[in-house]
């Protein structure tokens, strides 16, 4: 085999004649061969973001495993990179000790974050029955994501054969770009339009970009008349992003739209506690109470600073 990247097309092949072909354009066929190092045993693969590793981790490790060992023999590791890495940082896999950073039952709730909390799950529950779209909106590090990962792991987990897809803003217009350059906006665009779920974060970035706005329009009002559930957030009301096309405003208002506010005290300490009890780290009342009457306006500051 001349290069891990010819061989990648058997292991996909393999892939293929295993799972629905949803699911192998979902999960399979957006990863990137990178690195096979045979002298440590690992496989380093590209994935486009976190949940996305986070998948393949909990769903398709064995399924890949196994393909892989078709090609090279077993003994084979994963080791799942995200964009913003390089594989020099994830020499060694690690195990999947994150999961639990992504579920309703991880999400301390308090009175700053409930009624996004129950409407989260309600979506998750019954999609594109009772809020569609969910907007959520709130300060960077106040738990948006953790509820757009929870809902993905909640119908992931209910709804098996629904075909997810979880983008940011950003990687949207960046994902439409290269479409355009290689000619390929036929299957972009059927890429999205045949989600049953589309979960977008950080929404606010397609604000100001035409081409990436007018593709959205169209992309929504599919998915909208399909009856799909479409879930965003961002950083601020839908009225207050600036440049944000009236018709896009007006249908991310058809829906529901939730805030999270910062967590009160009670809650930090909540949220101190699980972390330090997830770590392993017996913390004293007095010093939860000292972290918590300093880190007041970000989740992941909090969790951090319990982590340091």
């Amino acid at each position: 085999m001349e290069s891990f990247t010819e061989a990648w097309k058997l292991i996909c092949e393999y892939c293929k004649s295993r799972i629905t072909e949803v699911a192998f354009t979902t999960w399979i066929s957006r990863i990137e061969p990178v690195d096979l190092d045979f002298t440590t045993g690992v496989a380093v693969l590209r994935v486009p973001n976190e949940f996305h590793r986070q998948t393949l981790t909990r769903c398709y490790t064995d399924l890949l495993t196994d393909a892989i060992a078709q090609v090279f023999g077993p003994g084979i590791e994963l080791n799942f990179i995200i964009p913003e890495e390089t594989p020099a940082q994830h020499d060694i896999p690690e195990p999947p000790t994150e999961d639990y950073e992504f579920t309703f039952d991880t999400f301390i709730v308090g009175p700053s974050n409930k009624f996004a909390h129950a409407a989260s799950m309600a979506v998750s529950t019954k999609p594109a029955t009772l809020y569609n779209p969910l907007f959520i909106y709130g300060n960077s590090g106040l738990g948006k994501t953790h509820l757009l990962y929870a809902i993905c792991n909640e119908i992931t987990r209910s709804f098996p054969s629904m075909n997810i897809i979880y983008t940011k803003g950003d990687e949207f217009t960046n994902e439409m770009i290269e479409a355009i350059r290689h000619g390929t906006t036929a299957q972009f665009r059927q890429r999205y339009r045949k989600a049953d779920i589309l979960l977008v974060d950080d929404i606010q970035f397609i604000a100001g970009k035409d081409s990436t706005q007018e593709e959205f329009f169209h992309t929504f009002n599919s998915l909208y008349e399909a009856k799909k559930q479409i879930v965003l957030t961002s950083d601020r009301p839908a009225k207050d992003i600036a440049t944000l096309e009236e018709r896009l405003l007006t249908r991310f208002e058809w829906g529901l739209t939730a805030d999270i506010q910062p967590p009160d005290f009670e809650t930090r300490i909540a949220i101190i506690k699980r972390k330090a009890e997830l770590l392993g780290i017996a913390m004293p009342d007095n010093v939860c109470e000292y972290i918590a009457n300093r880190v007041k306006n970000n989740i992941r500051q909090l969790e951090g600073t319990v982590k340091k």
